[in-house]
């Protein structure tokens, strides 16, 4: 898995509107994966993203969710659960294995980055089951990188 200090990869992919999105984090940016769409631990953490997203939008800091999750998948979640950030779909877990994460039981682990600078500036490892306020820290330490 990527550590803090490594060069953050380029990335490419599609977001649950079927657009293609482009990365190369040179601002500070949050990349959060998750194990599925639809789960309660991985609707609880879309959901506290979704509610800090003024003040990371504020910030001046995207919000990017990744799962193994195809577009439609994604679509229906960001539908159902209100999600206005980019959820980008890695059916062949191409963006995980970017970032070092492993993908051999069909999903990612719960992991955030930290990203600006080219770089990973932190990683998190919010509590699997119930990573409620997770979006709250990782925002926190985004406005120190922004201002």
């Amino acid at each position: 898995m990527l550590e803090p200090g490594d060069a953050a990869p380029a990335i490419s992919a599609t977001n649950q509107h079927g657009e293609t999105v482009s990365l190369a984090f040179d601002e500070p940016t949050v990349v959060y994966f998750y194990p599925k769409d639809f789960t309660g631990g991985c609707t609880i953490q879309a959901n506290d993203f979704q509610d800090a997203l003024p003040a990371y939008r504020e910030a001046g800091v995207p919000v990017y969710g990744v799962s193994l999750d195809d577009v439609e998948t994604h679509a229906d979640f960001a539908d159902a659960e209100g999600v206005e950030f980019d959820l980008l779909a890695d059916p062949d877990g191409e963006l995980a294995a970017a970032f070092g994460l492993d993908t051999s039981e069909g999903h990612t682990d719960r992991i955030t980055f930290l990203l600006a600078d080219g770089a990973v500036v932190e990683t998190y490892d919010p509590e699997l089951k119930d990573p409620e306020g997770h979006a709250h820290e990782v925002l926190e330490d985004a406005r120190e990188l922004s201002s």
